[in-house]
């Protein structure tokens, strides 16, 4: 399978594809269009079957904001890491709730500490309990 490198850009309405290895353009409507257009149009363009060919996107341009998928990649990722220490933060309260419980910390003390309500410290006692 050949990989063909595939460059974006912004036109108006519309997504220009541009194949520089075969010197070719399509375009598309929307972004999950973009890799069926290239896609069909090296493999018409190089007579060879669809599924040889693979594409790589290497910068989707918008006019005044440059490669946007830097920036989308970039902000996914610190999304993703948010959501996980967003998941670690839950387990990290509920274990540390539990434990000032049985130490015999009162919910609502509890709950000024952790910044949460009496009940939601409860829930979470009660949830890392079982």
């Amino acid at each position: 399978m050949r990989e063909y490198k595939v460059e974006v850009t912004r036109d108006g309405r519309w997504w220009m594809i541009d194949v520089p290895e075969i010197a070719q353009i399509t375009q598309a409507r929307r972004l999950d269009e973009i890799e069926d257009m290239a896609r069909s149009l090296i493999a018409i363009s190089t007579e060879t079957p669809l599924t040889e060919v693979a594409i790589k996107v290497t910068s989707i341009a918008v006019a005044d904001l440059g490669d946007i998928a830097a920036r989308a990649h970039s902000i996914v990722e610190h999304r993703e890491r948010a959501a996980h220490e967003l998941e670690k933060a839950q387990r990290d309260t509920a274990t540390y709730a539990a434990a000032l419980m049985r130490a015999g910390v009162t919910v609502r003390d509890a709950g000024t500490l952790l910044d949460l309500s009496p009940q939601r410290v409860s829930q979470l006692a009660q949830v890392k309990a079982s």
